[in-house]
């Protein structure tokens, strides 16, 4: 092994270097295409405001991103309140505490899993059809032929997509949990045999109406993340089909990376606030 090493060091080494070379790289682009997606997000949030006012793009917007998304975010939610409220019964069955499950599973869902899950599924879906739909129409020149008949491309592609991506979250994040609720119902009720009327009273005890709407700002916030990430990436795509494909996929990860993070701060900073201003 020492002789190979020794036969091989100036190619290892230049390879050990490599890496870590693109891995910084790799994080130097995340923070580079970040700050570009704020600086684009802030350019299409002021165009909401400007006329003519593109109500129709929206609701087909909203359309495409929430009505279209309903079925998977219930198939997902669904197994997701089945699965979490098993194991969170099979640990609290060790320590004879099995009546706190269903808040456990409440605050679980309607704080974390919920307003994630939702983001993940919607940005993957909707956002990757976003970046998708915006290179295609980059590297087909179809955005040029819009700025040549006077017509704002920003505002009339990437704003309604934004507004559409904030109004649709909450309400895709409230059926996920709505859905998951009843799945974890059905399965402590009828599966484990848990006492109802218990199961509801913990959780209207524990379970407060601040722990949903942080959920919900999340989803909210998520939402125009990777609407502001995915729209970015497809309207400054190049290189034809190619450069297509690559805007789509760095779009996803990163609207989904950047999600996982601010799911972290978000929940730090709201709990600091409901601190400060005493509401639990």
């Amino acid at each position: 092994m020492i002789q190979v090493w020794k036969d091989n060091r100036e190619r290892i080494s230049a390879s050990i270097d490599d890496f870590f070379l693109g891995l910084a790289k790799s994080f130097e682009q995340f923070f580079v295409d970040c700050g570009k997606a704020c600086i684009f997000f802030f350019e299409g949030l002021k165009l909401v405001f400007t006329r003519p006012f593109r109500f129709e793009e929206i609701v087909r917007h909203m359309e495409f991103v929430g009505n279209k998304s309903v079925i998977i975010i219930v198939m997902t939610s669904t197994f997701t309140g089945l699965a979490l409220s098993y194991q969170i019964y099979l640990g609290f069955k060790l320590v004879n505490a099995v009546n706190l499950v269903g808040p456990t599973v409440g605050m679980g869902i309607t704080r974390e899993l919920g307003p994630v899950l939702t983001g993940l599924i919607v940005a993957a879906r909707a956002g990757g059809a976003m970046a998708a739909r915006l290179g295609t129409m980059r590297v087909n020149e179809q955005i040029d032929a819009l700025e040549v008949m006077g017509i704002d491309p920003k505002q009339y592609l990437v704003s309604p997509r934004m507004v559409a991506s904030i109004i649709t979250m909450p309400l895709l994040c409230a059926i996920f949990d709505f859905v998951a609720m009843m799945g974890a119902h059905f399965l402590c009720i009828t599966v484990l045999g848990l006492d109802q009327a218990i199961f509801w009273d913990k959780i209207q005890l524990w379970l407060k109406p601040g722990d949903i709407f942080q959920g919900l700002i999340k989803a909210g916030v998520f939402g125009v993340t990777f609407a502001a990430v995915c729209t970015n990436r497809g309207f400054n795509a190049t290189g034809g089909a190619k450069g297509v494909g690559e805007a789509t996929n760095q779009g996803v990860v990163n609207s989904m990376v950047l999600i996982i993070i601010l799911n972290f701060l978000m929940t730090s900073f709201i709990r600091f606030f409901y601190a400060v201003m005493g509401w639990g």
